[in-house]
């Protein structure tokens, strides 16, 4: 694990047992299928070639029939099904019943593997060692999870280790998006019996370069296509945030949460505070904001979310420093997610472990350089369980 500076530690949840399901790359024909309500997922909806690779379907399942299903096409989570206070399975993540909606969609992150570098860097611009690079401009005037072919729209190569985990592997190749050096990465995603879902990352490369992994699912813990997650309860363990400018560039400053909308130390519904008179919850359309958490490891949760109406929990550990959270401020209606229903404004969160945004410009922040002989390695878990 990587260790970052200035008393900064880092934690994850354990986690996730997945339902052995769907797609060898000899049995495309094979179908899996996933229930929860009315929602169905089947993996030949998933199978596919893309820019000359097959997409696959792969589910995973524990002992207590907690469900997820990932996709090799973008590394996504396509729906994860958890308990709720009465039992009933609810997928609490936002997706779509075919390759293809992904493939479409407006909103390119849904349940996607970010990388090679998460959130925005600005302008695209970079220095390792005083040498200009310039990654590619697609959240204008910055660089945003990667640039424009980042690797939520790459096939990455997937394997089932057991019925409750899949091995990602990608090659993302020198000067790819304008990111230095052969950068070999490994998702594992995961179910533990506890119904944790577990995100463990690795990368090694060849020349200096940056990294910054995360997963970009977007959740509502009501189920999705219920509505608002205004009223979802939200605790954050992190005393400061970082402010951003009109692009939503960190300004470089750590701003005391206290006395601000911004302070989670205490759980607070999303949407209690959100259109308050604040520059930078205008600025961000709402919370799109990086937390700096408190010192951390993995026995302790760093977030927890409860769903209003299904009394489902989740928190959050990682062995990261930041917190993105985003209160889908950009969703529009223009996608038609599972079972057809619209992804409406504000109808899912996202909490995506990692480090800060800008860090390669931002001396004061911890590093997210990477160098030849090292192994950049973390993980992150989101765990469920019921408040009733």
């Amino acid at each position: 694990m990587r260790k970052l500076i200035k008393g900064i530690y880092l934690t994850i949840l354990p986690a996730c047992s997945l339902y052995l399901a769907a797609c060898n790359q000899n049995s495309t024909s094979q179908k899996n299928t996933t229930m929860a309500d009315s929602t169905q997922t089947t993996a030949s909806a998933f199978e596919k070639t893309i820019d000359g690779k097959q997409t696959h379907l792969f589910t995973l399942k524990n002992k207590n029939g907690v469900i997820a299903t990932i996709t090799n096409y973008g590394g996504r989570v396509v729906s994860l099904l958890v308990p709720d206070k009465n039992g009933k399975l609810t997928d609490v993540v936002l997706g779509f019943d075919d390759v293809e909606g992904f493939e479409k969609s407006t909103e390119r992150y849904y349940g996607a593997t970010i990388g090679r570098y998460g959130n925005r860097i600005a302008k695209g611009h970079f220095k390792i060692d005083g040498k200009d690079y310039q990654s590619s401009i697609n959240n204008m005037p910055n660089m945003l999870h990667g640039g424009k072919h980042g690797f939520q729209e790459v096939v990455w190569d997937g394997k089932m280790i057991d019925s409750s985990t899949v091995e990602l592997t990608y090659l993302s190749k020198d000067m790819e998006e304008g990111f230095p050096g052969n950068l070999n990465v490994k998702v594992i995603y995961s179910l533990t019996d506890d119904n944790s879902f577990k995100c463990q990352y690795e990368a090694t490369t060849d020349k200096k370069t940056v990294v910054n992994l995360t997963n970009h699912a977007f959740f509502n813990l009501n189920g999705e296509g219920s509505g608002t997650i205004l009223n979802h309860l939200v605790q954050i363990d992190a005393d400061n945030y970082l402010p951003v400018d009109a692009g939503l560039i960190p300004t470089g400053k750590l701003e005391k949460v206290a006395g601000t909308p911004f302070d989670f130390t205490k759980p607070q519904t999303i949407g209690k505070r959100i259109n308050e008179d604040n520059v930078q919850l205008k600025d961000g359309k709402g919370y799109d904001h990086n937390f700096v958490l408190n010192k951390h490891d993995m026995s302790t949760p760093i977030a927890t979310v409860v769903g209003d109406k299904s009394g489902i929990k989740m928190e959050v550990f990682t062995e990261e420093p930041g917190l993105q959270f985003y209160s889908g401020n950009f969703m529009q209606a223009k996608n038609a997610m599972k079972r057809g229903i619209k992804d409406e404004y504000r109808t899912s969160f996202a909490m995506e472990t990692q480090h800060f945004p800008d860090s390669p410009n931002q001396p004061q922040f911890p590093s997210t350089e990477l160098k030849p002989g090292d192994t950049y390695k973390t993980q992150s878990l989101y765990k469920f369980s019921v408040v009733k």
